[in-house]
């Protein structure tokens, strides 16, 4: 679980966030909302330890990871192609590969009916199985599936990232992101740059996803879609909503009115209240309850 306790940020005399407590589960669809300047992309950069915070807890579970797309992108190298900076992100897996295939080498080389063959097999059957578990054998086709559907052309894979726009390089981040299957996926503004084709590819991938994804959208159809959680944040204070954008905005707009109406009372009340004072204000018989009332003002 990611857990987020008593989060704090104060950005001058404002309040960005006040002491945000939240408990996130894996596989949860949550929509991050709220008006803009509310601290939602600054809570996602805190969970990711990009932004600082003033005081708070955040507690992820072991072997638990995080994934973060930014709003504004990630740069790519300029150098490689479309699919070898996509392959970038499994580097660990190509380094495992490697070492694999060192040791196969040098069991080659060492004469097996010595212990230091024994071991150096042992050692190689453990590596062996850990490179097959990381899915290396279909890794060249998730990574074409997942660039095809984001809208990439067969053709396009070789070409160098250099000769790609914002909008394309952002699909390619969001790629290499959605290939590392991260524990919690949090996404800033994912839809920005997608085509309805790429969008309606993307909604079906999350849907099926198997961690938790987190996102700060626009989009409300978007929301919809793929979220049934949200969690809102208005003047630093965080409320949360077991249903998707629509639900959000119907429970509260109901708050709203209550709001609305709670104060228009209030307000009936004190009007009352100030005309009783002033019609019985010096009559003497009413003297203990025009003190009683002026007392309510005074609260």
């Amino acid at each position: 679980m990611l857990s987020l306790e008593k989060i704090s940020l104060a950005l001058g005399d404002r309040d960005l966030l006040d002491e945000v407590t939240v408990l996130i589960n894996p596989g949860e669809r949550i929509g991050l909302v709220g008006p803009n300047g509310a601290g939602k992309s600054t809570l996602l950069k805190i969970i990711m330890e990009i932004q600082e915070k003033d005081s708070g807890s955040i507690v992820l579970s072991n072997e638990e990871t995080l994934g973060y797309l930014p709003q504004d992108g990630v740069d790519p190298d300029f150098e490689l192609t479309v699919i070898e900076e996509v392959e970038t992100a499994f580097s660990d897996i190509f380094d495992l590969e490697e070492e694999v295939n060192k040791l196969q080498q040098k069991l080659g080389e060492t004469d097996p009916h010595t212990e230091e063959h024994e071991k150096l097999l042992e050692k190689y059957g453990v590596l062996q199985t850990k490179l097959e578990a990381s899915g290396l054998y279909t890794l060249r086709s998730d990574v074409e599936k997942i660039l095809m559907g984001l809208g990439f052309k067969e053709s396009d894979f070789s070409r160098s990232t250099s000769e790609f726009s914002g909008g394309w390089l952002m699909r390619i981040a969001l790629a290499k992101l959605l290939l590392k299957k991260p524990t919690y996926l949090l996404l800033d503004e994912p839809t920005n740059h997608l085509d309805i084709e790429s969008l309606q590819w993307m909604e079906n991938f999350l849907n099926s996803y198997e961690g938790a994804v987190i996102v700060v959208s626009h989009d409300r159809a978007f929301l919809d879609t793929i979220t049934n959680r949200t969690l809102a944040l208005r003047r630093g204070k965080m409320s949360d909503y077991s249903g998707n954008y629509s639900f959000y905005e119907r429970k509260w707009e109901e708050e709203r009115e209550l709001l609305i109406n709670a104060q228009k009372n209030q307000e009936k009340e004190l009007k009352e209240t100030e005309e009783f004072i002033e019609r019985f204000r010096y009559k003497a018989s009413k003297a203990r309850q025009v003190q009683s009332r002026v007392k309510q003002l005074e609260k």
